[in-house]
């Protein structure tokens, strides 16, 4: 695709974009403020991973919002997550006792959570055949500029002395912000009309598990559920494993992270020209490969003897992240592209619900293991070879979706 049509493609779909971006920022304070978290609360390494385990029931709520999706609409549902997830990131800056952080952490979780499934879907059903993976691309990078930013941010507020409770603060205003806009609405075309209107039959979750879709949707839940052992235990403990475990000062940890999520980001373009080239499946099946690659190396490094340790994890960290993401360009396009209109939203959810499960179940694997392996990052390392599952159940069980019209695909 042309640059002028890259820009006129992100011109076009701005609002949603700008959402994507300010729910990642809001969904990653976590990750990056994992250290300060620990301290504020008085938490060991375990009970650390307790805590975020706990958030991860968050998912539950996900789910059926991205349900409701399909059901009300877009438009609607998007707006009230999107206020949603601000208020509950200002109730968890406020937090002083674990339980209301715990609490307050679910419900922004849930939401910001629910909002960026909605747009991925609003995104893949507004573009033409020839931009869906290039939508999706530019899905990717929306997500990674908004984590980026907490990762810049988190530092600067160390160095000056402020809490790490001011990035909640400053992820829930601009969201507030633009929950006031009305001009996303002419960007949400409200493709699914009222539950009242619309055969029940035809959207009903159990739907998902008819013959014509049912193979489709296990695979794609289940490589999902070993994505979030795979993928968020490693993105949750990048920096605690920078800075905690390696020892690096908190400015050059980050410094390094943006850089490598810089390099990572080249993932979605080549991810995006790689489903189109090659087909979706084997964009997943290998970048998946890659990416068991890039967490080993990354965690079970570097080796003591080596010089240059932020080096090491910076081709690490590129590696993970640039796999990440091209893996996530084909994994999204085929999940809004192998189901109905009327349940894309809620395959959305689905795997986002099974990546969540898999998030709690390699926070409890790293809290029960990491006493009896050596620590969080051994076993974050083992975690990644679970990507290894990901490209057999594409490469063996998905069918290739490149070139075909919404419509074809899902009445195949």
């Amino acid at each position: 695709m042309s640059r002028d049509a890259t820009l006129q493609l992100v011109t076009s779909n701005r609002w949603v974009l700008a959402i994507l971006a300010l729910q990642a920022f809001t969904l990653s304070v976590n990750g990056v403020a994992a250290p300060w978290i620990m301290q504020s609360f008085h938490l060991d390494q375990s009970s650390l991973a307790r805590l975020f385990a706990w958030i991860s029931v968050s998912s539950i709520g996900a789910l059926i919002l991205t349900r409701l999706f399909d059901v009300i609409g877009r438009f609607r549902l998007l707006r009230w997550c999107v206020f949603a997830s601000s208020f509950g990131s200002i109730g968890a800056a406020l937090s002083r006792s674990l339980k209301a952080f715990t609490l307050c952490e679910i419900l922004l979780d849930a939401t910001a959570s629910a909002a960026i499934a909605a747009a991925i879907v609003v995104v893949a059903e507004k573009l033409p055949v020839a931009e869906r993976a290039t939508g999706q691309s530019l899905v990717g990078i929306a997500v990674r500029v908004g984590s980026g930013f907490s990762i810049a941010l988190m530092p600067l507020l160390a160095y000056a002395g402020y809490s790490w409770r001011w990035l909640l603060v400053l992820a829930a205003l601009p969201s507030l912000g633009l929950y006031l806009i009305e001009g996303t609405r002419d960007e949400i075309t409200e493709l699914q009309p009222a539950v009242a209107n619309r055969n029940r039959a035809d959207n009903a979750l159990s739907d998902l598990l008819r013959p014509r879709y049912r193979r489709r949707a296990i695979t794609l839940v289940v490589s999902a559920l070993l994505s979030g052992i795979a993928i968020t235990s490693g993105k949750t403990w990048i920096y605690f494993h920078t800075v905690s475990v390696v020892g690096s000062p908190p400015a050059a940890a980050s410094l390094m992270l943006l850089i490598a999520g810089g390099l990572a980001l080249t993932g979605y373009p080549l991810g995006a020209a790689s489903c189109e080239r090659f087909g979706r499946v084997p964009t997943v099946s290998g970048f998946a490969l890659a990416l068991a690659i890039g967490s080993i190396w990354s965690f079970w490094g570097p080796p003591s003897t080596f010089r240059h340790p932020l080096l090491w994890l910076g081709a690490g960290f590129s590696c993970f992240g640039l796999a990440t993401n091209a893996t996530s360009v084909g994994a999204n396009s085929s999940a809004t592209e192998l189901v109905p209109g009327s349940l894309r939203t809620t395959m959305i959810g689905c795997r986002a619900f099974a990546g969540a499960i898999g998030e709690v179940m390699g926070q409890g694997i790293v809290a029960a293991l990491a006493p009896r392996l050596g620590g969080i990052s051994n076993v974050v390392g083992y975690l990644g070879l679970f990507a290894i599952g990901v490209s057999l159940l594409f490469g063996f069980l998905i069918e290739e979706s490149r070139g075909l019209a919404l419509e074809e695909i899902a009445t195949d």
